[in-house]
């Protein structure tokens, strides 16, 4: 006899923690050995007790599930992450798969179809719910794959603000460029700190540049 998959679950809502491990605690295959309430915790929770699978929800203050599961999985890729929430959008889907998420279920799916994701993920199968599967197919059938956008918890003026963050130029060039005021664009700054979870600015260059932001613009009319 196999020993049951260790799982975490992460979301940010208690009710739905106790909900989800009553199913999970139902599956004498299944041992449910802890949760976290954010991305974070969730981290620091899978690298001390390095479970099988992590239920991952992707809305949470602090560190997003994307976040998170790109952190878990860089650092622990023998743990299998299965997204379960309620966002169906394009942008989370493939940021989610960009970042390692093995599975993919919207919390309307029944308690089997969560159970069955959970062993599918575990037993190193790729799943998504009926509704992200037709999504994908419709995105990608016979089409070239659709580039995965960066940081999909940034506002797109906060991506290109931390795209010319990353090419090293001042609050004041960044005004000027995108007409903005000094403020709006500290603003921005701030805002880009707190939802990457970063300390300042020298670690939001290096995060951005490791994302592929920040390249070198092409040659010719510079940007007024």
């Amino acid at each position: 006899m196999t020993d049951p998959l260790r799982v975490l679950i992460v979301d940010d809502h208690p009710m739905y923690r106790s909900g989800l491990r009553a199913v999970l605690d139902d599956d004498p295959e299944l041992d449910v050995v802890g949760d976290a309430a954010d991305g974070g915790e969730a981290v620091a929770r899978v690298l001390e007790m390095q479970p099988d699978v992590v239920v991952m929800d992707l809305q949470m203050p602090g560190m997003s599930g994307i976040e998170a599961t790109r952190l878990i999985t860089s650092a622990s890729p023998h743990v299998a992450v299965l997204v379960l929430t309620m966002f169906d959008g394009d942008e989370s889907v493939f940021a989610a798969v960009e970042a390692g998420a093995r599975g993919y279920v919207l919390k309307g799916a029944g308690s089997a179809q969560i159970l069955r994701a959970v062993h599918a993920v575990g037993g190193g199968e790729a799943i998504f719910g009926p509704a992200v599967a037709r999504r994908i197919l419709d995105l990608w059938g016979g089409r070239p794959a659709p580039v995965t956008t960066v940081f999909p918890e940034l506002t797109a003026r906060e991506r290109e603000v931390l795209d010319l963050v990353a090419r090293a130029h001042s609050n004041a060039e960044i005004a000027r460029m995108l007409t903005l005021s000094d403020k709006t664009v500290r603003n921005h700054i701030s805002n880009i700190l707190t939802k990457l979870q970063l300390a300042d600015r020298a670690h939001a260059i290096v995060r951005a540049r490791e994302a592929g932001l920040g390249k070198p613009e092409p040659p010719g009319p510079q940007r007024r």
